[in-house]
């Protein structure tokens, strides 16, 4: 006699109700059906019942529809502020306004993607009780909650304004129900959203709890009483007795079964927001837990740091006489030059910390990072060989959103960031890493074909994005007059020399000479800027590449690099651009084309092709490959014009020998992941070497406590290192404004200390090119002209 009912999980229990109900019977089933919250009723009056009936029956179900069911737009819950429907809700630049749905229920207002999902999965819940509400635009409102906004449209005026009228009264519910705690405030602002949260949840559940009580309370009365009734029926004798007590037997059981199917239903609902809420309470206890494990291993690590610098100061008693012998009363032992360092445990990097003072614990902090690198224990080796890796990357958490977000439109250099976005090595040093494959400009010396020697030119400016791919850690801004030295006679027969000429806007210059026979050198400002989505870094000023033998001279300038997913998603880096190599000396061009990543483009990603060409645009060579794995080139042997071209132009084929391998990418080190993914250069290109200049890269403090992996510290020394350059940039321009004022000559500027501007005679260029100077200094060790930076 029933009509099989489907329900939402959040609405309230839907019965049906037998035709053949008695108006006394009918009352007992209000009463159950208010004890669960309420129903919608559907019935089915036969033509059995008696006028009489059909009218208290139609008068009782008309009283229970008014009393139980809500407006159309209300929420059929628990709560008088219930309220629900469809809302667009701004997700993100990409995606913009999204439709969601929206329920307001005891003073939380929860969202999901569809009205299916509430059965399992809340995309949100914003507690009203600490909500701002402000109106905007036309059907436009922002609900801020705990420093987060929510940009929420209506569908009309009207729908926006009952959507505004209804979490305004919640609000004002919630706000009375908050309990005031009398507590000194050891809980901060930020846990009440969280408190309110759980004290809705619990309050809900508790609802739900009681309306089972009261099921199962009635569920057994009415149990009881049918029992009663077939007990009766049992004990009849008479037929006429009989059908009185049947009918009852069957009203008794109508009953049970209205009050059996509203505690199915209850229960349904509280075990349905139970799940709700301990999934929820569940990875919150999970990311608890994660964290304390975390914390508890770095507790361990740093005990077990401790305990061996404490055991290595212990087993070295010379040290502690050496630093007292000889010392006059009241200096300090520190002061003596001739402290030693010895190895810590091989199973865990040393250092030690200090607490937050003054400016020379942050030195003691460097020179013990230092001499981390000395130690074979660390992993390095000095003077038996480059060392082969680094000190793990810390697993430091940061939103980078948060820190740029208010930076869209400015200059990447000019956007104070932590090291934690930062890799250790300067920009400097990301220059010199242009040599890793610098045995391409070996081969290059040694060809008698200018052709063939400009398709391995090509193929090293191709192989210097080689490392980028995995790179999305931004070097350290150089401080004016920094430099970096890289000495590789021995081993690849080249010397290379950087030094920063400029600080706004950066600009490096960097010259190499090789004993195999050719010099490189370039000028290169940097120009970044940030558009929301990504970053684009854009070197400006070109590369400059002669063979001694030949005279050969060879131009071109670097390609555009672009960060993606700044907002959300995996930082990946591309590069796009033609880069155009010409040769001075005869003319010869190469044209290269960096394909931009497409998700739609069937090519492969970061695809390079080119081809060279003489003097007299013919083409000899096609080169293809891409720029993170190798280079081919494969002389053309016959070339034709066919049709196939857009706007009407001819498309020359070229008929080709089987291609050559010009380059390849080196394989990566092992455990390159956790080590910035440097290469084998990199790795050794921030090792510690004898006799540098005191401007070198490698004696940067913050670089230096950075890839030792304190990085607090490493943050605390570069506010202290970008201050101090500041201040000394202000006093540059204060001299040359009062110089100005009294009419004197105004003061030479900070001019380069091994670069001078020159013309070069071939191209007409105007640029930093090396004076000399640097590599006889470093033979004297005279250093007396170089500035204390650090």
């Amino acid at each position: 006699q029933h009509m099989p009912l489907k329900r939402s999980v959040h609405a309230p229990p839907l019965l049906a109700v037998p035709a053949n109900l008695t108006p006394r019977l009918l009352d007992h089933a209000l009463n159950a059906l208010h004890a669960c919250g309420g129903a919608r009723v559907v019935r089915q009056v036969s033509g059995a019942c008696s006028a009489a009936f059909r009218q208290t029956a139609a008068l009782n179900m008309t009283e229970l529809v008014v009393r139980t069911l809500p407006s159309p737009s209300a929420a059929q819950g628990p709560g008088p502020d219930a309220y629900k429907g469809w809302l667009f809700k701004w997700t993100n630049y990409l995606k913009g306004y999204q439709r969601r749905w929206f329920v307001l229920s005891n003073g939380l207002l929860s969202y999901y993607r569809t009205q299916a999902e509430m059965a399992h999965t809340c995309r949100g819940t914003i507690t009203l009780a600490t909500v701002h509400i402000e109106m905007g635009d036309t059907c436009h409102f922002v609900l801020t909650s705990g420093g987060r906004s929510y940009h929420l449209k209506a569908y009309s005026e009207g729908e926006c304004q009952r959507w505004v009228s209804a979490l305004q009264q919640a609000k004002a519910n919630a706000t009375q129900m908050m309990p005031h705690s009398d507590d000194s405030g050891d809980e901060g602002p930020l846990a009440q959203p969280d408190r309110a949260l759980i004290q809705g949840a619990l309050k809900t559940l508790a609802s739900k709890l009681e309306d089972l009580n009261t099921c199962n309370e009635l569920i057994g009365k009415h149990g009881a009483a049918l029992q009663r009734s077939l007990s009766e029926l049992e004990d009849l004798r008479a037929a006429s007795d009989g059908v009185d007590k049947l009918k009852t037997v069957n009203e008794r059981a109508t009953l049970f079964r209205i009050t059996s199917n509203a505690m199915i239903n209850a229960c349904q609902d509280f075990v349905d927001l139970a799940e709700a809420h301990s999934r929820r309470w569940q990875r919150a206890l999970q990311y608890e837990r994660e964290q304390r494990h975390h914390l508890e291993e770095t507790i361990e690590q740093l005990a077990k740091q401790h305990n061996s610098l404490e055991r290595a100061w212990r087993e070295s008693p010379s040290t502690h006489n050496k630093g007292a012998e000889g010392t006059p009363e009241g200096e300090s032992s520190e002061e003596n030059e001739d402290i030693e360092f010895f190895d810590a445990m091989e199973d865990s990097p040393a250092f030690i910390t200090v607490p937050a003072g003054d400016h020379s614990q942050h030195r003691c902090l460097f020179t013990i990072a230092f001499s981390l690198c000395l130690q074979e224990g660390s992993g390095c080796y000095l003077r038996r060989g480059r060392r082969r890796r680094i000190p793990d990357k810390p697993n430091y958490s940061l939103n980078l959103w948060s820190i740029m977000k208010n930076c869209i439109g400015k200059e990447l250099s000019k956007i104070p960031m932590p090291v934690n976005f930062n890799e250790p090595l300067s920009m400097l040093q990301r220059l010199t890493e242009d040599l890793e494959y610098s045995e391409l400009l070996d081969r290059a010396a040694r060809c008698d074909s200018s052709l063939e020697q400009m398709c391995l030119v090509a193929a090293f400016s191709v192989s210097s994005y080689s490392t980028t791919v995995h790179r999305t850690g931004k070097p350290f801004n150089p401080l004016l007059g920094e430099t970096y030295e890289l000495d590789r006679v021995e081993e690849y027969g080249y010397r290379s020399i950087c030094e920063q000429i400029s600080h706004h806007p950066p600009a490096a210059a960097h010259h190499v000479i090789s004993q195999r026979g050719w010099t490189l050198w370039q000028e290169i400002t940097i120009d970044s800027k940030f558009r929301g989505k990504y970053i684009s870094i854009m070197p400006l000023g070109n590369i400059h590449l002669k063979f001694h033998a030949s005279g050969n001279h060879y131009v071109w300038s670097k390609v555009t690099s672009t960060v993606h997913n700044i907002i959300v998603g995996k930082l990946w880096i591309d590069q796009s651009g033609d880069i155009i190599i010409m040769n001075h000396r005869n003319k010869d061009k190469c044209h290269l084309k960096f394909s931009p990543y497409s998700y739609f483009s069937r090519d492969v990603p970061r695809k390079v092709t080119g081809v060279v060409m003489d003097s007299e645009g013919c083409a000899h060579y096609i080169l293809s490959g891409t720029w993170d794995d190798k280079m081919e080139s494969a002389k053309i042997i016959e070339s034709s014009h066919g049709s196939g071209g857009s706007e009407g132009k001819q498309k020359t084929v070229y008929q080709t020998l089987p291609p050559k391998l010009l380059w390849k990418k080196y394989p990566l080190p092992e455990n390159a992941e956790n080590m910035h993914y440097f290469s084998s250069l990199a790795l050794t290109l921030n090792e510690p070497e004898d006799g540098v200049a005191p401007t070198d890269s490698r004696l940067r403090p913050d670089q230096r406590l950075m890839e030792a992996g304190l990085w607090d510290e490493a943050n605390a020394e570069k506010q202290i290192l970008e201050e101090r350059q500041r201040l000394e940039r202000r006093k540059r321009e204060a001299q040359a404004n009062l110089a100005l004022e009294e009419g004197k000559t105004e003061p030479d500027p900070l001019i380069p200390l091994w670069f001078d501007k020159r013309t070069d005679t071939e191209s007409g260029e105007s640029s930093y090119v090396y004076k000399g100077g640097y590599w006889e200094a470093k033979d004297r060790q005279d250093w007396s002209q170089c500035p204390a930076i650090f």
